[in-house]
């Protein structure tokens, strides 16, 4: 008799023969019959972001990790993950001159791909002219004759404002850049103060606004409080940002990802932007979004409750989280 072949070692062999022949060509009916049987996964949900008719996906590609790192290994490993964000539905991306790289890697991608996704990149720069020479680097970086979001970035303070709003000031910008059709949508970002960005959005009628929000959100300065409902009142798109606070809610806190990224899909948000270091984080991040079910205030307050004795160090974006805490 021949050797005993065990399960283990057959399934060996048939994965081996499988990846070297393609399953269709071993057996083309049963092929045909099991795909037939094996439903496709679920489809992250979607939501309106804000007034701009798109339908974006819970889960979205920030443009930070490995999307800003440099050197030819972080270049293909960001490639890598961008084709696979799309493949895997993820419609919108972020970027921003400030990231490093990240422009030029979504730009390789996006040369083929641009009508995958919505487009949302920033300026740092507070005068028109700087800004409008930053939005035409960024259209050749990216490959994109257009931005579906162009947005302020990183507005601070009230200082920053009023330069933001001067007649020469970064909002002229924006306002030129829309009137000629090189931006769809204009938006306004920020996670010092979320008094600077509430009075943002009374001065001018932005489409989205970009906020930092978490489970340790409500211990200090809290975006979630002060500025949330306002940007929802106004059917702004609401893009959530630092979620796991660049993973100190995971190591100081003892959080989960999916519940970090649960608590702040239970809130009024459309969709949350999360920078990935691997293809494999980012279809964890992925998986987290489809099977998401919101979760009730009382969940939300036990993980706010979790987060408060580490929650200075969770919020050292802040304006005065470095200082003592009451």
């Amino acid at each position: 008799m021949g050797k005993k072949v065990d399960r283990r070692e057959f399934m060996k062999i048939g994965l081996a023969g499988g990846a070297g022949l393609g399953l269709a060509a071993l057996d083309p009916i049963r092929a045909r019959g099991r795909a037939a049987e094996t439903p496709a996964p679920a489809a992250m949900p979607k939501r309106p972001l804000g007034r701009t008719g798109h339908q974006v996906a819970l889960f979205s590609l920030g443009g930070q990790a490995r999307l800003e790192e440099r050197g030819s290994a972080a270049r293909q490993e960001a490639v890598r993950i961008i084709h696979r964000a799309l493949d895997l539905g993820v419609n919108y991306c972020d970027t921003a001159p400030l990231y490093g790289p990240s422009q030029d890697y979504l730009g390789e991608v996006l040369k083929t791909r641009r009508s995958e996704t919505f487009l949302a990149s920033k300026t740092d720069d507070r005068s028109r002219d700087g800004s409008l020479r930053l939005l035409e680097n960024s259209l050749k970086r990216l490959n994109t004759d257009h931005l579906d979001l162009w947005q302020l970035h990183h507005v601070s303070d009230r200082e920053d404002l009023d330069s933001i709003f001067r007649p020469d000031g970064s909002l002229a910008a924006l306002v030129r850049a829309r009137e000629e059709k090189m931006v769809r949508f204009l938006g306004i970002t920020g996670h010092y103060d979320p008094a600077s960005l509430l009075e943002g959005i009374r001065r001018f009628d932005f489409d989205c606004i970009l906020m930092a929000l978490n489970a340790a959100d409500p211990h200090h300065l809290s975006f979630q409080e002060k500025l949330l409902g306002a940007a929802a009142a106004k059917k702004m798109g609401v893009i959530g940002m630092k979620v796991p606070a660049r993973g100190r809610l995971l190591a100081k806190s003892g959080l989960t990802m999916r519940e970090c990224v649960d608590y702040v899909w239970s809130l009024p948000v459309s969709t949350v932007i999360i920078g990935c270091d691997s293809v494999r984080q980012l279809e964890e991040n992925v998986a987290l979004g489809r099977r998401f079910q919101p979760i009730s205030a009382a969940a939300r307050a036990a993980l706010e409750s979790r987060t408060r004795a580490a929650a200075s160090d969770c919020a050292w974006y802040k304006r005065g989280a470095s200082e003592p805490w009451g």
